[in-house]
């Protein structure tokens, strides 16, 4: 013992470890169980199936359009792909060592001397072969190269995982885009209102029926959605650029359609049991992959202990004129070993941080897990709760417009005064305002749960 602590994995982290210590006597890949119990279903889930590019569930061809251009042309997923380009290469230069190397060699030589007064010259030309290969007896190279495989594949599926977050992003700005956009045209009708019955309460005050507070009240409530106005229009702007940027556009470009509406909420779709839900997720499938790769590396640390045995084999001819160069060869075999005596120690930590590392991409997979799950279910209640809300929402609009009719009705009868009429019209127009932000956010919420059950789809990488 050296006296150092060491803080105790898991159960589940252990076990995991403990298969992969027992399998590598024999250098096979190691399968990671799951870290965590997978509930058997989840709290609800609709019916629909739904399709493999989510969006298409909202049969908006607009939304459609925008989507298909930030995946051609976002610079976020740009990277994706040229991260997964560097992985797919990395994997190729570890595979490499797996078959010989051979390189050629050729030399020119010319050389002067003066003898007796005279000078002579003699020429010398040469050309070789060589040859090399490891013997991967351990298994060392093999790891590493199933190692680098399987970060391709992970590269991939983040790749994927940033597809579907971007998909997700650019819905939801086109959609807020929209509200802001039903918002300005709802309050230019609301302040036409408002104008309206402006006029109404400066004719009941020039009758005598009403007092100069009434019209300064009214008049205060036409700049007071003059100035929501002018909020809902800087948030279309505001939203235009943000829009543009994910599509790939200069905010000066943010020009988008004007007859965009939010459209009717898609069933809710069916999201599968658990464990289906969780593999057809891009990002769990990219941490499983981590899980993996890091198991590979353990067994290449853990191999890197033992003697390297590599065959050489160099063929070589020289001649003092060039036509004369393959008369004569002189060929070579070898074989070396290659193996450590003493590192201080350097290989056995290698092996300990391997160790270190795999157990740490377990945990973090376990948490990956954990999210993935949290996200489906705070979607599920998400969806049933603003359903819900959206409802009660039309009934306190359809109870205040009511309300409305009868007091405008009463106060133009002299039965009541503009107080209650002003409460009314308040209560009216903000609910129509709420009403409208509760649509969107349905189909937010709606896009959310979509996100959290949606698996990978064909993407066609950008032309550069």
């Amino acid at each position: 013992m050296d006296g150092r602590t060491r803080k105790k994995p898991s159960a589940a982290g252990l076990g995991v470890l403990t298969a992969v210590l027992c399998c590598l006597g024999c250098r096979q890949p190691v399968s990671p169980s799951v870290p965590l119990e997978i509930p058997q279903q989840f709290s609800q889930s609709g019916t629909a199936p739904l399709p493999e590019k989510w969006w298409e569930s909202f049969h908006d061809p607009l939304l459609t359009a925008l989507i298909e251009e930030a995946l051609g042309n976002n610079f976020t997923i740009r990277s994706a792909w040229d991260r997964l380009r560097q992985a797919e290469e990395a994997a190729v230069q570890a595979g490499a060592s797996l078959f010989p190397a051979v390189q050629y060699s050729g030399e020119a030589a010319r050389t002067r001397r003066e003898v007796s007064n005279q000078t002579q010259y003699t020429s010398e030309y040469s050309v070789g072969l060589t040859a090399s290969y490891e013997a991967d007896l351990w298994g060392r190279v093999r790891s590493a190269r199933q190692a680098a495989l399987l970060d391709a594949q992970a590269a991939r599926d983040d790749l994927a995982a940033a597809a579907v977050s971007l998909s997700a992003a650019a819905a939801q700005t086109w959609y807020r885009l929209v509200e802001a956009r039903l918002q300005a045209a709802l309050l230019k009708e609301q302040l036409r209102t408002n104008e309206k019955v402006l006029e109404i309460v400066r004719m009941q005050f020039g009758q005598g029926q009403g007092t100069a507070a009434d019209v300064l009240r009214q008049r205060q409530l036409v700049e007071a959605t003059r100035g929501q106005l002018i909020e809902a229009e800087k948030s279309i702007v505001l939203f235009e650029y943000q829009l543009a940027v994910l599509l790939g556009r200069t905010p000066a470009q943010g020009l988008f359609a004007a007859e965009g509406s939010l459209p009717p909420l898609p069933p809710l779709p069916d999201v599968g049991l658990p464990a289906q839900t969780l593999t057809r997720r891009p990002d769990v499938a990219s941490a499983y992959k981590a899980v993996l790769a890091a198991d590979r590396r353990l067994a290449a640390a853990i191999a890197d202990q033992y003697p390297k045995i590599t065959l050489g084999a160099a063929a070589q001819t020289s001649a003092e004129r060039v036509r004369d160069l393959f008369e004569d060869w002189l060929g070579r075999l070898a074989a070396d070993a290659v193996g450590p005596l003493w590192d201080a120690g350097y290989r056995k930590a290698e092996v300990r941080k391997r160790k270190a590392v795999l157990s740490e991409r377990i945990h973090r997979y376990g948490q990956t897990l954990l999210t993935a799950l949290q996200e489906v279910e705070e979607a599920l209640e998400e969806n049933r709760s603003r359903q819900r809300l959206t409802e009660n929402l039309r009934l306190q609009l359809d109870l205040a417009r009511q309300v409305r009719q009868t007091t405008e009705s009463k106060y133009l009868q002299g039965q009541l005064d503009y107080l209650r009429v002003l409460e009314s019209l308040l209560s009216e127009q903000g609910l129509e305002r709420q009403l409208l932000a509760a649509q969107r956010a349905q189909l937010e919420r709606r896009i959310d749960l979509c996100r959290a059950i949606a698996g990978p789809w064909t993407l066609d990488e950008p032309s550069q």
